[in-house]
């Protein structure tokens, strides 16, 4: 059966990282996926020791982006930390239009380009980047980046050292997604694979994820899919809402790994 990582975005409202690795240790959990501006929080000191004292590994680094001068000032610092904290790959987001711009194919390319360059530094840190395509409604100010075949053709394009992330609640729509989901398979390019659901209705498109189980999408045919291109790797709880922010972090968590372990079969132990 597969495993579960958390990640820290599903609880740091009311959770910091050292908490959440707190949480995620006692539930029998070893890796974790973590953000840049919560290690800040507490000081990256303190983080790595409490990731070490746990005897944990990082699945994910979020993240480096948006693609703006001011947002990849930090981009090399940011992965040469992830490099630090041993994590598997980095997310890229590139987000949306600024300054007045509605030059789609522009941005797209520009995203292209600056993936490109980061991939120059994150190679030899033995590091992966990770596309992650969203939901199309988001394309004007997170992403330009909104389904898998675009980011498959961004990785065929761009070469070793960078793959997808599946996020269930941005990509259960799309009618290619079997074969994109399959490509990337046999590619070896899926870096993970994110769980939730989509609400209906769904009062807002960025913080109103539902939890695994409460939505439309049909979780076990996408796992299905991820598991049959060839995904081994664990289930991603990421939710964000401010209906569970708002919640107790230990009981969404542990609502959390109930509704994984019945939808997927999934263990504790990632």
């Amino acid at each position: 059966m597969a495993g579960i990582v958390f990640n820290h975005a599903t609880v740091r409202e009311r959770a910091d990282m050292l908490a959440f690795l707190d949480l995620c240790a006692g539930r029998g959990l070893d890796c974790v996926s973590i953000w840049g501006n919560e290690i800040d929080r507490v000081g990256e000191d303190r983080a790595l020791a409490a990731l070490r004292s746990h005897g944990m590994t990082v699945s994910g680094y979020n993240r480096i982006g948006p693609f703006t001068p001011e947002g990849l000032a930090g981009a090399e610092a940011e992965l040469n930390r992830a490099a630090r904290f041993g994590a598997d790959h980095v997310f890229l987001f590139t987000g949306g239009f600024v300054d007045g711009h509605t030059d789609l194919p522009a941005a797209r390319r520009h995203a292209e380009e600056v993936t490109a360059r980061l991939l120059e530094i994150a190679r030899p840190l033995g590091l992966k980047l990770a596309i992650e395509p969203l939901h199309p409604m988001l394309v004007g100010d997170r992403t330009v980046i909104a389904s898998l075949g675009h980011a498959n053709d961004l990785c065929d394009r761009l070469g070793d050292g960078v793959g997808v992330v599946i996020d269930v609640h941005h990509l259960w729509w799309d009618d290619r997604l079997e074969a994109e989901v399959m490509r990337a398979g046999r590619a070896g390019r899926i870096l993970g694979f994110h769980v939730n659901d989509w609400l209906v209705p769904t009062r807002h498109l960025l913080t109103d994820r539902g939890m695994m189980g409460d939505g439309v999408i049909d979780l076990p045919r996408m796992e299905r899919l991820v598991r049959r291109a060839g995904f081994s790797g664990p289930v991603e709880v990421e939710i964000f809402s401010t209906e569970w922010w708002a919640r107790d972090p230990a009981e969404v968590m542990d609502i959390a790994l109930d509704r994984c372990a019945r939808i997927f079969g999934a263990e504790r132990a990632a």
